[in-house]
């Protein structure tokens, strides 16, 4: 076999023939491997706790370990209430590493409800969430502002339509819940309909507690316990 005569051979190939590489085409048998194999997933997650269903618990883990590691730094920074703290967590930080995003959406995509219609990112820290979980769930996603602009479409979520369809709303973090109930409320307001919340991680500082009370339930892909775990590191 000669060598094509456009083709720079690799090296220590000069002077004999490159050895051909095999074309792998996905035919029947590698696609109903596939199908099996997601077939015994779906079969094994079947009737487990919405979070157990993110995958085994090494899996958490792991992901916890990682966002904390990217996440976690250690100065002094004066938080909200004025208090100067020696460390910080910096969700912009996970949320900025497009792999470790992809593999948090992908994580998420299992707690999506059932006849979820659109997915609703919350301004600032869902939108990038939103935006890849949308990528794994193929589900349309709506991109929810705290205020409309007062120029332009003026619109409280831009985006997919959300009136009369069910609307999952989706954050990075939750802490007490005040801004998801505030935007749930507003959506209703439009006609959308909200039963759920998806997180990446729930602090556990009200949160969901809030959230039931305004009709909403709150899941989440991690949780704080799970990141201070993840801090301290295998038992």
């Amino acid at each position: 076999m000669r060598n094509h005569p456009n083709r720079i051979p690799p090296s220590g190939t000069i002077g004999r023939s490159a050895p051909r590489q095999p074309r792998l085409r996905p035919g029947r048998r590698v696609r109903d491997q596939v199908d099996r194999a997601d077939l015994a997933v779906i079969a094994r997650t079947a009737g487990r706790s919405p979070r157990s269903r993110v995958g085994s618990s090494l899996v958490t883990d792991d992901l916890a370990a990682r966002v904390h590691r990217v996440s976690h730094l250690t100065g002094e920074f004066v938080l909200r209430s004025g208090r100067v703290a020696t460390e910080y967590f910096d969700k912009y930080l996970f949320e900025a590493d497009p792999v470790l995003l992809d593999e948090v959406a992908a994580g998420m995509a299992a707690l999506v409800p059932d006849g979820t219609e659109v997915l609703a990112g919350l301004e600032m820290g869902g939108i990038a969430v939103v935006t890849a979980l949308g990528r794994h769930t193929g589900l349309p996603c709506a991109f929810v502002r705290k205020t409309p602009k007062p120029y332009g479409t003026r619109r409280l979520a831009e985006g997919a339509a959300v009136a009369g369809r069910r609307v999952l709303l989706v954050e990075d973090v939750v802490t007490s819940g005040g801004q998801v109930v505030l935007s749930a409320g507003q959506l209703r307001d439009l006609d959308a309909r909200i039963s759920h919340a998806l997180c990446v991680i729930d602090r556990q500082e009200g949160g969901t507690e809030a959230l039931a009370a305004a009709g909403v339930t709150l899941r989440s892909l991690l949780t704080r316990a799970d990141l201070e775990a993840a801090a301290r590191g295998p038992a």
